[in-house]
């Protein structure tokens, strides 16, 4: 006979009948007491609700101090150049406020007014590349130019009208004066600015709709409590002036009500159950002594003195209550270990994540330091995985991560094994980036010949499915406790030693040192200085003049330079590069193209109306439509022959062109201005390439110069320069130091030339003394060998204090 029958024989049609009189007793006397009950808690919810508005009526007022304690408003405020305000300062501008957001996903929206009509400036964190303020927001700056208020919050709710798919957003506004950047007084407020910060406040929106899912009603939230709809209608205060009321559904009381109901019912029944202890006899030898034995064997497994369950000999409900626990925490056993795996686990390699080996590789750390022992971290980036990801696909690009994990491991483990060393920590960090950490002793090898074995994986290509792609290695090594005594400074010197390897020619290992920190610091310095430096103080250009076979000046080519007070000098090929990767280069840029034009009238006056000023640009600035907008301004500004202007683009940009890159180049060559191509052969371009560019003048890199000036790599000199001039293309050979040079890149038809052999970079004040001293050198008549001679004699003579500038 089975429990329930037995409960059914001998006492449950007793003690049920009495239970359910006492819940009925219980439901028709506690009627106002839920009821009660319910609208306290409704009112809590409501509460709730109101202290996460307060929350991001917080979040919105604090954004907007932190921008204001910022320079970037107030050099934004103040810069009186539209174009470099709205577009450096903007992008500055634009960058403090995704940092100062705490969450960058929200969406934030910050604008600038400089009048009730007039928006200076406005940015949002949406996917949109075209959105503008909400009517909404504009209304509400109106409203405030014309109140007596210096700081506004308001709660916006957009019309569906306008835009169905808007949400609220929390406005915070506040008047900034242009001279002062403190609170205007009230006379000056028209010529304020008004700083506005609209932030979505999207807790109170999810927590709204919470709400609204709970008790099946709308919150309405407006000046004023909305009228009460029933007895549980509640109403709370969210800010001075702003109520939010919520009408529960019709029926939701009475819904509550079967909820309680059930659970008297369902009480009547256990209590049901409970009284079977009346009859003790029965409970021990049925019920007790077998829900004791299973008991005492579940709390083993929770204190960890027995790992598992074991089967019931006894039958009925006890038997399958024992086997179905039995079988739950069997389950429970085996996924919380797959959760434990693949929460250490990358998904794609099956190796270590950046967490597990964050994790352990610190606890290794920990441990090598406090004992006084050693551990080496080898930091690996793969060369050109990009390119084979992009050319080949994804999917060829996961197979080779998870072909080189596993060859990875097993050579890594193999290595230690034979040397009987500890295993190894082996992770992906991220996309191409794995981490080797082991532990051996100094001066073994062990390092030396993981490297080499790691390396040895991408001789001639690492092989994937029987094909071999153009993959290496980059490996940065770092040392515990020699360079650092935590992870996180063993993985940044690891990972500033790969940028080494990779700066040294990549496919190769480097050991991170106190060079490499030097460096790190340094780039961090220039960066900073760039960020805060002026660059009317402390950049100037120099001009390297550009001559045809004759020795007629035909062209310069600006060239900048920048002396930091801090720094010293600073040469563009350290400072570009850092410019580009922090977003600073149109600042650089935009300066060098303002400064340049402006000295052309002086350099023409110099060297002859035709006389074409060549201006380099960086490739990162070609993203962007708007260095068309700005060289477009300054040709206007300047009065200024765009055919007098060349805009230079390095070699490795011409290879990387897209369709919106090629369509700004388009609209460059459509304004009538000339397109080189800057540093060509330096080892990126294919033929095919060569014959793809849409340019007018091709620069020839000083070191294809260097190595095609060689006599038996003239055929090859030739050939290109051929090839360039079947394309129509000028071509210019950079790097002529000798005399030697010059004549074979004459013979070989190369129509410019730029060297030092001709011109040192000048200043602008000093080009006129050049041209002065080679003004009468050389003969009408004379070819262009005998010219360059007499050039470069009359220059040598008479010029060198020009060359030592």
């Amino acid at each position: 006979m089975t429990l329930g029958k037995r409960a059914f024989f001998l006492i449950f049609p007793v003690v049920l009948a009495g239970y359910l009189v006492a819940a009925l007793t219980v439901y028709y006397a506690q009627g106002q007491s839920v009821f009660a009950l319910e609208r306290a808690r409704l009112i809590k919810q409501l509460d709730h609700l109101a202290a996460v508005f307060q929350t991001e009526i917080t979040e919105s007022r604090i954004l907007l101090f932190s921008l204001l304690e910022s320079n970037s408003i107030r050099l934004f405020v103040a810069e009186s150049n539209e174009s470099y305000r709205s577009n450096a300062l903007g992008v500055r501008l634009q960058e403090n406020i995704k940092a100062l957001a705490e969450d960058p996903r929200k969406f934030v929206a910050f604008a600038i007014f400089g009048a009730p009509d007039d928006i200076d400036y406005y940015f949002e964190n949406s996917e949109d590349p075209f959105a503008e303020i909400s009517p909404e927001q504009r209304a509400l700056a109106k409203r405030l130019y014309d109140s007596p208020e210096m700081i506004d919050w308001t709660y916006i709710q957009p019309s569906a009208a306008n835009d169905p798919d808007a949400r609220p957003v929390i406005a915070y506004s506040e008047f900034l004066d242009r001279t002062t950047f403190g609170r205007p007084v009230l006379s000056a407020k028209k010529s304020a600015a008004l700083i506005q910060v609209a932030v979505q406040p999207d807790r109170f929106l999810k927590r709204l709709q919470a709400l609204e899912t709970e008790y099946g009603g709308a919150v309405q939230i407006g000046p004023r409590p909305a009228t009460a709809g029933s007895g549980l209608t509640t109403t709370v205060e969210l800010a001075p002036g702003l109520f939010a009321t919520l009408t529960p559904r019709e029926g939701y009381f009475a819904a509550a009500r079967w909820h309680e109901k059930a659970v008297l019912g369902l009480g009547a029944l256990i209590m049901s159950v409970l009284s079977i202890a009346l009859i003790i006899t029965l409970i021990r030898r049925y019920v007790t002594n077998p829900v004791a034995a299973l008991d005492l064997q579940v709390t083993g497994v929770m204190d960890g003195s027995q790992t598992g369950i074991a089967e019931s000999p006894a039958g009925g409900e006890i038997g399958r209550l024992t086997a179905n626990i039995k079988k739950l925490h069997d389950q429970s056993v085996e996924a919380f270990g797959l959760l434990k795996k693949s929460s250490h686990t990358d998904a794609l390699t099956g190796i270590g994540n950046r967490a597990h080996f964050n994790t352990a590789a610190a606890a290794i750390v920990e441990a090598a330091v406090a004992s006084g022992g050693r551990c080496s971290l080898l930091f690996i980036d793969i060369d050109n995985f990009k390119f084979v990801n992009d050319r080949h696909g994804h999917a060829i690009g996961d197979l080779l991560l998870k072909t080189l994990a596993a060859r990875l491991g097993e050579t890594v483990e193999r290595i230690m094994a034979e040397r009987k060393l500890p295993p190894p920590l082996l992770a992906r960090l991220s996309g191409d980036e794995f981490a080797v950490l082991v532990r051996s002793k100094a001066g073994d090898g062990t390092l030396r010949a993981l490297s080499c074995a790691i390396l040895d994986q991408f001789f001639g290509g690492f092989e994937v499915a029987g094909k071999r792609y153009p993959v290496t290695a980059s490996i940065g090594v770092a040392i515990c406790p020699d360079d650092a005594t935590n992870i996180t400074e063993l993985v940044s010197n690891a990972d500033a030693a790969m940028y080494q390897a990779k700066s040294n020619g990549k496919n190769g290992s480097a050991r991170f040192s106190r060079a490499l920190a030097d460096k790190r610091d340094r780039q961090r310095q220039v960066q900073e200085e760039l960020r805060l430096m002026n660059p009317d103080e402390q950049f100037r250009l120099v001009y390297m003049p550009i001559v045809d076979p004759r020795g007629r000046v035909t062209g310069c080519e600006a060239l900048l330079r920048w002396d930091s007070p801090v720094l010293g000098a600073v040469t563009p090929d350290e400072f570009v590069p850092i410019a580009e990767s922090t977003g600073l280069f149109s600042k650089i840029d935009w300066w060098v193209i303002n400064r340049a034009m402006s000295d052309l009238a002086q350099i023409q006056m110099v060297f002859g109306r035709d006389t074409v000023l060549a201006i380099n640009v960086s490739s990162a600035e070609l993203h962007s439509a708007a260095i068309c907008d700005y060289l477009a301004a300054s040709l206007a500004l300047y009065d200024i022959d765009p055919k007098a202007i060349e805009i230079e683009l390095t070699e490795t940009f011409a290879v990387k062109v897209g369709d919106q890159l090629a369509a700004n180049i388009a609209r460059l060559r459509e304004m009538g201005l000339r397109i080189s191509i800057d540093d060509f052969g330096a080892g990126y371009t294919s033929v095919k390439q060569l014959i793809d560019y849409t340019a007018d003048t091709i620069k020839l890199d000083r070191q294809l110069v260097q190595n095609l000036t060689q006599e038996q790599l003239r055929p090859a000199l030739e050939a290109v320069i051929a090839l360039c001039h079947a394309q129509k293309m000028a071509v210019i050979g950079e790097g002529v130091d000798t005399k030697e040079k010059l004549a074979i890149l004459t013979e070989a038809g190369c129509d410019l030339f730029q060297g030092y052999l001709i011109s040192r970079p000048l200043p602008l004040t000093d080009l006129a003394a050049w041209a002065e001293a080679r003004r009468d050198a050389v003969p009408v008549q004379a070819s262009p060998a005998q010219a360059f001679e007499k050039i470069t004699a009359a220059f040598l003579k008479g010029t060198r204090r020009i060359a030592s500038l």
